[in-house]
């Protein structure tokens, strides 16, 4: 009994118990986080930390099998799930969404994403079908997830949807040329989540668009180490983010040190 009152207590502290999750008397809330692109970097890192902090989690990576982390993860800890899910594919996306029927989601964080790569987006080399896969997985695929789940989201108690973008994404902050796809497809992103935001905040769920900044992951492989930081210290700022995530303050566009970027 100590025991438990010691684990709820903690559980308040840290914003993640809330009221009873079943029929039990007493018995702590635990939520559920869903993250779209776990297998490795920032997503593997928000299933490790919220898992350690006692939440569900469903962990989804488009080829599961090749997660080898992500599996020696869920293979530890009962209270991981681990589904395929590519964000491109919308029939994917529904099914897993009919097989979650019913099923609070109080964090839903769209992570998946990738660059394009450096050499696809040289000016007067642009590869156009690169570019048209980027926007599908950063642009769309989050657009989709997104609107299949947010029947989950509005059913839980958190009712929070989260977007990682980049700083890429900030028209204002573009002062050099580089990346055009990449910066496009996050641009369009940070437009349709504050879009998303306006559109579910009557149903008092919130959205927030989050900058990890420079993560030493896959993702920015290339360069220098000494510009990167780990993903357990850039997730470990990013969490608090989302517990501060409410209604009054939904739509916003915030760096990983709390502060509000420009579009």
């Amino acid at each position: 009994m100590l025991a438990r009152m010691v684990m709820l207590v903690a559980g308040l502290a840290m914003g993640m118990v809330a009221v009873a999750e079943d029929a039990t008397p007493g018995a702590a809330y635990v939520p559920t986080v869903m993250v779209t692109g776990a297998n490795r970097g920032i997503g593997l890192e928000f299933v490790r930390q919220y898992a350690e902090r006692g939440a569900k989690v469903i962990a989804t990576a488009r080829d599961p099998a090749a997660a080898e982390a992500l599996n020696a993860l869920a293979a530890a800890n009962p209270r991981i799930v681990v589904e395929q899910l590519d964000v491109t594919d919308h029939a994917r996306v529904d099914a897993l969404a009919a097989k979650y029927a019913g099923q609070p989601i109080d964090v839903l964080i769209n992570n998946a994403g990738i660059s394009g790569g450096m050499q696809n987006q040289m000016y007067g080399r642009l590869n156009y079908a690169v570019f048209e896969e980027v926007l599908r997985v950063n642009t769309i695929g989050p657009l989709k997830v997104t609107e299949a789940f947010t029947p989950n989201v509005l059913a839980s108690q958190q009712k929070r949807i989260v977007a990682i973008s980049s700083s890429e994404g900030s028209v204002s902050m573009v002062d050099s040329s580089r990346l055009p796809f990449m910066r496009a497809s996050k641009a369009a992103l940070n437009m349709e989540m504050r879009n998303v935001a306006f559109q579910l905040k009557p149903k008092g769920a919130s959205v927030r668009i989050l900058n990890p900044g420079l993560v030493d992951t896959d993702f920015m492989k290339g360069l220098p180490k000494r510009m990167l930081r780990p993903a357990s210290t850039v997730v470990g700022e990013l969490i608090p983010l989302i517990d501060a995530m409410s209604v009054d303050n939904t739509g916003t566009f915030l760096g990983y040190d709390g502060k509000e970027l420009p579009w």
